[in-house]
């Protein structure tokens, strides 16, 4: 297919299927009002429906030719008369959400929603760094008509390397109904950690979070006017020693669900999470990821209007780190 523009030249393009993607390749000659001009912005009048940033990313992955020699180089000056062509490979965000087959650990499904045991290391969402493999890509893949849902379905979320229980909604009915009583807290939540330090009576953590103001990939306490309300009760499942330093397990129990929460209320109690290096929480037995483990649950179906509580053991990793110190079992 061809067609003109008239954009610092005459161009030309055209589109080759590439494993499944349609690849469009643009070329135009430089005229005289391009001579001189950086070649990352020349091309934002070559495909204006690209980013600079995007357009200097594929100048730098080879996807640019100037008179048939590939260019690296965004601050390149051309020259008129020479023939720029480019080979547009979509953004990383558009790739983002394709449907990728991948093994799933379902603990309850019907044809309105699902819950999930989701296994530390997979993200959920597509973020920069993370533009596929994530729980997302493997839900479209699940339940195709996901695609036509708010966050194919996923109304919360966990923290990448934290495992456990999350309920998708598989109908907009479901995910309406879900996400009403998550902001409601009508969704009870429980989890199991093990952290540094003993802990030996239950507490109560109720200190407002925000974003940390030095650090953008932390979240901090903060005063009540300037952060976010949240609360974690937590109670005492066992004591252990680690080479002479105490570990607690314990058993937190969700009233808000505010990112790191956990994380960050019992690093705050003076109680980091083991293997938390975002929080200070050095590892120990054998784990590489903080250790936080969503075992537990509860909310009311949107459709039949059941109970529903679920419950996921403890995965291989916790379960031994947790033998280790002999830790007590999750009440009830």
């Amino acid at each position: 297919m061809d067609a003109e523009y008239r954009v610092g030249g005459q161009e030309d393009f055209e589109q080759e299927a590439d494993g499944g993607d349609e690849v469009e390749r643009r070329g135009a000659e430089v005229d005289a009002a391009g001579h001189g001009e950086r070649i990352d912005r020349w091309l934002t009048g070559l495909a204006p429906e690209f980013s600079r940033n995007h357009l200097q990313s594929l100048i730098e992955r080879g996807c640019v030719t100037v008179d048939g020699r590939p260019l690296q180089k965004a601050a390149h000056k051309l020259r008129a008369g020479q023939r720029v062509e480019v080979e547009l490979l979509p953004t990383d965000e558009s790739r983002a959400f394709r449907a990728e087959a991948m093994e799933l650990d379902f603990v309850f499904e019907d044809q309105h929603l699902a819950v999930i045991n989701k296994r530390a290391g997979l993200v959920v969402h597509p973020a920069p760094g993370n533009w596929s493999g994530t729980l997302m890509n493997g839900l479209l893949a699940h339940h195709p008509s996901s695609a036509g849902l708010p966050r194919a379905g996923i109304v919360h979320r966990l923290d990448k390397d934290t495992s456990g229980l999350m309920v998708v909604g598989k109908t907009l009915e479901a995910v309406t109904a879900l996400t009403r009583q998550i902001a409601a807290r009508e969704v009870h939540r429980e989890y199991l950690a093990l952290a540094w330090g003993r802990v030996e009576e239950a507490f109560t953590v109720e200190v407002a979070l925000r974003r940390d103001p030095v650090s953008r990939v932390k979240m901090a306490v903060a005063p009540a006017n300037l952060g976010k309300p949240a609360r974690t009760d937590v109670f005492p499942l066992g004591v252990g020693d680690v080479q002479g330093r105490a570990v607690s397990a314990v058993h937190c129990v969700l009233h808000t669900g505010r990112t790191h929460q956990i994380r960050v209320h019992l690093t705050h109690r003076g109680h980091p999470l083991l293997a938390d290096a975002l929080y200070g929480g050095a590892p120990a037995l054998g784990l590489s990821r903080q250790a936080l483990h969503a075992a537990r649950l509860g909310f009311t179906h949107p459709v039949t209007g059941e109970a529903l509580s679920l419950r996921a053991a403890l995965p291989a990793d916790m379960a031994a780190a947790w033998a280790g110190i002999g830790a007590g079992e999750l009440p009830g």
